[in-house]
């Protein structure tokens, strides 16, 4: 009975060793884990900033992308007032000369080198155009582009279109 029973003792003892064992290794594996559970948090925390400041930096690019935006707009708008404002100058220079006996322009020739408005002569830089109304031959600055009907000087623009002035 006592070699039977120093036989489960023995047993017990090495089961005992044996979960010890299992133990430490189970303890050495939890550490393990922690360590990377933590390093793994502080890998989130590390792209959570990062990310929040990825999103604070487009929030401010837009904010000012979006401020030069409306900038430009406001000087589209100020140009189109500068220039309806130039235009309605132009417009009276051009009714108080109106009254002033200068003498006609003779008719310019079709195929003279200048242009029938300003004199301007023709050259590489300074395209000539046919208008579509009168056929007189004027450079890019005395004419204006109607869309698909083509381009046409001032004088016969403004007849045309007095309301633009």
């Amino acid at each position: 009975f006592l070699q039977r029973l120093a036989t489960l003792a023995a047993k017990a003892r090495e089961e005992a060793w044996q979960s010890r064992q299992q133990l430490q290794a189970q303890q050495q594996e939890v550490a393990q884990l922690q360590e990377q559970l933590t390093s793994a948090r502080q890998d989130g925390e590390r792209w959570a900033s990062a990310l929040q400041r990825a999103q604070r930096e487009a929030l401010e690019r837009e904010a000012t992308r979006g401020a030069e935006q409306a900038r430009q707009q406001e000087l589209i708008r100020d140009m189109k007032g500068r220039l309806l404002e130039l235009l309605r100058e132009k417009d009276a220079l051009w009714q108080k000369t109106e009254g002033i006996d200068t003498p006609m322009p003779s008719p310019v020739p079709h195929d003279a080198g200048l242009c029938a408005r300003c004199r301007k002569d023709f050259h590489l830089l300074s395209r000539r155009y046919n208008c579509r109304l009168c056929q007189g031959k004027v450079c890019h600055a005395c004419s204006v582009d109607m869309g698909k009907q083509g381009r046409c000087c001032l004088l016969c623009y403004q007849q045309r279109h007095p309301q633009a002035t």
